[in-house]
């Protein structure tokens, strides 16, 4: 708390907030960690008493659309404002809609995972990625000190720019690129004693890349680094990287959690104990919160609260989707790959992509041994697959344009099926170069397999390949 006098106006709010998060802390522990991920999912911390008691009963999550919290007095100001007691102030900062997003979130990423982790809500998910990684390259002694992050190459085109441009160019902070993320000697080359952070895509937009999760955030923990997981294409209905070591968790929520596509949003979900060599204990401890109530607070990437609870909608059904679509794209993964017209089909659930057995030691589709219809643990892919038209790129555009049912659009995760070329769209900006880094060729065309049925994605498909 900054030089404020604690009054005992302020110390009783205190002593109720205390009390308060005892009772919450007891829900979650007593309650709420003994459900399945969909129960999860579906509720959240909001309760039936609470809506009884506080929200006129509303079954769902009320929607703040209010700027700011009023105080009872000047002591719950104070103590609010010095963030000793829980609150939202001002929506820039915080919103009761937004923090029902962020509990649940935090909920399911951690679902089985014996330690805690808080969640930062952002506008996008770019926002989210920046919201990760920059308080980590913060300048520790002086502002000429060397600072670099060693991230994988093969990475959503936003992410390398936000990287390579806005880091590198315009900060003059490295980001040494791991081009191979399965060699765990070339992530251990990169780091040095100015390294911060090592920050990894897994399924990576769209090039499918992996890398084993526990062997790099051992790595990265063996020099006391955080390891960052943009986790978006899985979600954790399919792989949940905190509990394989990971520090923290970026999604895109826009992508496969809003399904519907109705809105842009993110969130940084991280365990609470994280690992770093930045002197800070806040930041060490709860970076959720810390990221939320200090550097955002200033930066104001924070979400909106009616976004947040319409993402919240689509969460509810989040592995029950996941599961459909994995099976959608399988079969269409199938088709592809034994079309004459196609060079090759990417899908990490093909038995021949090279990352295969590597992606099924960790992606499961969560609770199946649960599920009736399956009755033991399964493995599912997700929802990106990607394809190489034969003949280059000018045949790659007459399949693409030759699309009836698949929407050409930029988007990925949606109920409806979305397909783009990478090269002339969400990596164009990197470069020739920067793609062939992370293996982009032009004759690529990325495929998010939607929710309708998938022998009618197969007949599009196969009526636009039959103009090449």
């Amino acid at each position: 708390m900054a030089d404020e006098t604690i009054t005992p106006g302020m110390q009783r709010y205190v002593d109720e907030a205390k009390a308060y998060l005892a009772k919450r802390d007891r829900y979650i522990q007593e309650t709420v960690k003994k459900w399945r991920f969909d129960t999860i999912a579906v509720h959240g911390l909001y309760s039936v008493q609470e809506a009884i008691e506080d929200y006129q009963g509303s079954i769902i999550e009320p929607i703040f659309m209010s700027t700011s919290q009023a105080y009872r007095d000047s002591d719950e100001m104070a103590a609010a404002l010095a963030y000793m007691i829980p609150t939202w102030c001002y929506s820039r900062i915080a919103n009761p809609s937004t923090y029902y997003y962020e509990w649940t979130l935090a909920l399911l990423e951690t679902y089985g995972f014996g330690g805690e982790a808080s969640c930062c809500s952002t506008s996008s998910g770019m926002a989210a990625v920046m919201t990760a990684v920059q308080p980590f390259l913060v300048t520790a002694k002086s502002p000429t000190e060397p600072r670099n992050f060693v991230a994988t190459a093969q990475c959503y085109g936003g992410t390398f720019q936000q990287f390579s441009v806005r880091m590198a160019e315009e900060r003059g902070i490295e980001c040494r690129w791991v081009q191979d993320p399965t060699n765990i000697d070339e992530w251990a080359s990169k780091i040095d004693k100015n390294t911060r952070l090592l920050y990894g895509e897994l399924p990576s937009n769209p090039g499918l890349g992996f890398f084993d999760i526990e062997k790099v955030a051992d790595l990265a923990h063996s020099h006391n680094l955080p390891l960052i997981v943009d986790s978006t294409v899985a979600t954790p209905a399919l792989m949940r990287p905190i509990c394989h070591g990971a520090d923290i968790v970026v999604q895109s929520a826009t992508k496969s959690m809003t399904s519907s596509g109705f809105g842009v949003c993110g969130a940084v979900i991280a365990r609470k104990g994280l690992h770093t060599n930045i002197d800070n204990e806040h930041l060490k401890n709860d970076f959720g919160l810390y990221v939320k109530y200090l550097p955002n607070r200033d930066y104001g990437p924070n979400l909106h609260p009616m976004q947040a609870v319409m993402t919240l909608n689509d969460v509810r059904t989040l592995r029950s989707k996941m599961d459909l679509l994995s099976c959608n794209t399988m079969k269409v993964a199938r088709y592809l790959e034994e079309h004459p017209k196609v060079e090759s089909a990417q899908y990490l659930g093909l038995p021949n992509h090279p990352l295969h057995e590597l992606a099924s030691k960790y992606m499961w589709l969560v609770d199946a041994e649960h599920d009736e219809r399956y009755m033991k643990p399964v493995n599912r892919y997700g929802h990106l697959m990607s394809f190489c038209v034969k003949g280059g790129a000018e045949k790659t555009r007459k399949v693409f344009d030759g699309l009836e049912r698949i929407w050409r659009a930029t988007d990925l995760g949606r109920i409806k099926s979305v397909a783009t070329i990478p090269a002339i769209s969400t990596h164009q900006q990197q470069g020739e170069e920067g793609r062939k880094i992370a293996n982009i060729p032009p004759n690529m065309i990325r495929l998010c397999v939607g929710g309708e049925h998938p022998d009618d994605i197969i007949a599009d498909l196969d009526q636009a390949l039959s103009q090449a």
